[in-house]
């Protein structure tokens, strides 16, 4: 019976994919007689002990703490200074993973876990009596303890360490925004998805934001365990200056940019339209900002492009009032916008867009003043506007007196293309969490030439320090007045991302036109084939040929979904509703639907976020256009993708993409019964009735019948030979 539970529990438990990602990298055995929940010996042995039978997540929290002693461990014992450092920043770490998914009614499984896991340190009083109950967990010189100058030394390390030191989960969180936060009740965050790896849920959301791959989670935790090492050293400050001039120097050659000078870090697409309007400013005349289609881009980019705070909180931390003039910003800016569609919903035709943003422009230029004008490549349902040729005459008519940025966050275009836009003295917002399917709030403005040559002169408005450091910007005099700190979850989530871009770049781009075309084009078929959904047509990107292109395709699917009430002539699923579907989308839907149906409906499908369209008969006026996207994961596959060919990797890809559409269809059949429930999306699928496990849903695939005690032990002997490297 006890190896029984003890094969049962860790199998559920490493079905966790960041831990198994996590203990890929440790010596892991196995002993009961071990009565602590572990131990971990020098050099990073690791020996799980007797608790680690207990609940799921009770074994979960100490594998994790486990996890993090042995990668911190060296092969030397430590003194005893650094060993107190190496157990008081593992403990914090495994808080914080315990507080990310934990009901705050739930008993931890510490005494010590909710003051390690507080945003401050605990009192220097109170830390001999901690360290007490964490040193049998790790070998520690016996001596000195008693030392009162010792415990001075580790409060004022922990002082300055204390915000650095979690999982990378709970670090790539901070530096953005509110909409980062984790809820504990469904394990994701605003735009339902996860800074954990997500493998069982389909998704097809890189118009919106996307949980991480394994890929993506490995790179961050790589760049954290790095840091984690320099916070023991001392030497954090080093370790992240040196980290975002790496990601700056990547971003630099991935686009074919002379150097990292030319590019600078922005929590999101949103911090990046307001640096480019404090750098529009530069110059010292009056700007108006002409906005294409800005309900297709950001929320708060209207506001950005107005010199206005865009949240309740910047991505320094700092308290503000939405909607106020940043400091140091003039407030003179106006903003116009050069609406895409009519007020049906339908797209306007492309010589009137071009002539509204002429008018648009010379309008203001005769009042003498500067225009900034958005470009969008692409838009929310992957439109690219205004024509780039007639933009081109515009801007040689009116030479020195037009900015143009190109907002480019979607990221769906090839690197010659962001060149040719940075040589006609245009610069160019991207991110690396919309197609490169990197977290989200990760996003950079590269600089032409002449955008670069103004930090050479001049002051930045000095509100722009509450949102960026200098060392996210070129060295330069007009960066003087930024923070002097670091944005470690913006550096972590661009590591990230860089995973998956350098993973994209490895394929060659005529295999990456090959792949999106298949994709897509079987999609599409099955959205015009599915009588419940309405294609929404969006015209390809108009781009100039280049050799083995694939940027001139529609990488964003968009289509609206009629009502539930099935009533003729009704409108499409109004605003409000197709958000609620969205929701439900990502969701465990099976106790809803008859039996036969559980399995589609237990698909947890996270989709782009609907946008909304306008349309008169629909409630509100609006309806919304729920987007499926193909993303850079979509053409390079996953780690755990291992073993399948191309061929059958893409055919599954297309299977799962027509579930997401099966499951559009099942929702709308069960409309009444699922709202009366209304239930919330989660993070994974709960395979097993509720009452049989409080956390069976941490297992990624449904339990098999008839699976013997013999083959799970085999399992779980199988898991374990795998993670340990050598163990037993």
């Amino acid at each position: 019976m006890f190896a029984r539970n003890l094969t049962e529990t860790l199998l559920h438990v490493l079905d966790r994919p960041e831990l198994r990602l996590l203990a890929t990298q440790c010596r892991i055995m196995l002993d009961p007689a071990v009565a602590h929940p572990f131990h971990v010996r020098p050099g990073g042995q690791t020996v799980l002990g007797a608790p680690c039978l207990g609940e799921r997540r009770v074994v979960a929290f100490h594998l994790r703490h486990a996890l993090e002693l042995a990668v911190l461990s060296d092969a030397q014992e430590p003194d005893l200074l650094q060993a107190l450092k190496i157990s008081f920043s593992a403990a914090r770490t495994a808080a914080r993973f315990w507080m990310l998914d934990a009901p705050a009614d739930l008993p931890a499984p510490e005494r010590w876990v909710r003051t390690l896991a507080s945003a401050h340190p605990p009192i220097r009083e109170d830390l001999p009596q901690l360290f007490a109950a964490l040193r049998p967990l790790v070998s520690a010189p016996g001596k000195g303890a008693d030392d009162s100058a010792l415990w001075d030394e580790l409060y004022a390390w922990l002082v300055q360490a204390w915000p650095l030191i979690g999982p990378v989960e709970a670090l790539m969180a901070e530096g953005g925004d509110a909409r980062l936060n984790i809820d504990v009740r469904t394990g994701l965050n605003h735009y339902g998805c996860s800074h954990r790896p997500r493998p069982w849920a389909v998704t097809f959301a890189s118009s919106t934001a996307s949980s991480l791959s394994e890929r993506g989670f490995t790179g961050g935790e790589l760049a954290r365990v790095k840091l984690a090492r320099a916070v023991l050293e001392g030497k954090a400050p080093q370790a992240l200056q040196a980290l975002a001039l790496d990601v700056r120097h990547f971003l630099a050659g991935w686009f074919g940019l002379p150097g990292e000078d030319h590019v600078l870090l922005a929590s999101s697409g949103t911090d990046a339209a307001l640096a480019v309007l404090a750098l529009s400013t530069l110059p010292g005349q009056p700007v108006t900002t002409v906005l294409t289609a800005p309900e297709e881009t950001g929320s708060g980019v209207p506001l950005a492009s107005h010199g206005w705070h865009f949240a309740q909180e910047t991505a320094l931390g700092a308290s503000v009032c939405k909607g106020e003039l940043v400091a140091g910003f003039p407030d003179d800016t106006i903003c116009v916008d050069l609406p895409l569609r009519d007020a049906e919903g339908q797209l306007r035709p492309e010589a009137e867009v071009t002539a509204a943003c002429q008018k648009d422009i010379q309008d203001q230029l005769v009042k003498g003043r500067r225009v900034l004008l958005h470009v969008l490549d692409l838009s929310k349902t992957g439109l690219l506007a205004p024509n780039l040729k007639a933009l081109e005459a515009l801007c040689d008519q009116y030479p020195g007196q037009l900015d143009v940025v190109v907002d480019a966050c979607q990221a769906r275009l090839m690197p010659e293309r962001v060149q040719a836009y940075l040589a006609r003295g245009w610069a160019v917002m991207v991110t690396g969490s919309k197609f490169f399917t990197g977290p989200p709030f990760c996003g950079a403005l590269l600089l032409p030439d002449c955008w670069k040559a103004r930090l050479d002169q001049g002051l930045l408005p000095e509100g722009l320090a509450a949102y960026a450091n200098q060392c996210e910007w070129p060295a330069s005099p007009a960066c003087r007045g930024l923070a002097s700190g670091f944005n470690h979850g913006l550096l972590l989530r661009w590591r990230a991302a860089q995973a998956e871009m350098a993973a994209l770049g490895a394929i060659p781009s005529v295999v990456v036109a090959e792949r999106l075309q298949g994709f897509l084009a079987a999609v599409r078929r099955g959205i015009e084939a599915n009588t419940d959904l309405a294609f929404l047509p969006q015209p390809a990107p108009q781009r100039d040929a280049l050799p083995h292109d694939w940027d001139r395709q529609q990488t964003i699917l968009s289509f609206l979904v009629r009502a539930p009430e099935r009533t003729e002539g009704l409108p499409p699923l109004d605003l409000e509703r197709c958000r609620k579907l969205y929701q439900w989308l990502n969701a465990d839907l099976s106790p809803y639907v008859p039996q036969e149906k559980k399995a589609l409906a237990a698909l947890l499908c996270h989709i782009g976020q609907p946008v909304p369209i306008p349309y008169a008969q629909a409630a509100g006026g609006l309806v919304g256009a729920l987007r499926l996207s193909a993303g850079a994961r979509l053409v390079s596959g996953e780690p755990s993708h291992e073993g399948l060919d191309a061929t059958a990797r893409m055919t599954r890809e297309i299977q799962d993409a027509l579930r997401v559409l099966e499951k559009i269809s099942l929702i709308l059949m069960h409309w009444k019964t699922i709202a009366q429930a209304d239930p919330l999306p989660s993070y994974a699928p709960r395979w097993e009735p509720e009452d049989t496990a409080d956390e069976s849903h941490w297992s990624e695939r449904p339990v098999k019948e008839g699976v013997t005690d013999e083959q799970k032990a085999d399992a779980l002997r199988r898991s374990i030979s795998a993670l340990a490297l050598g163990g037993p």
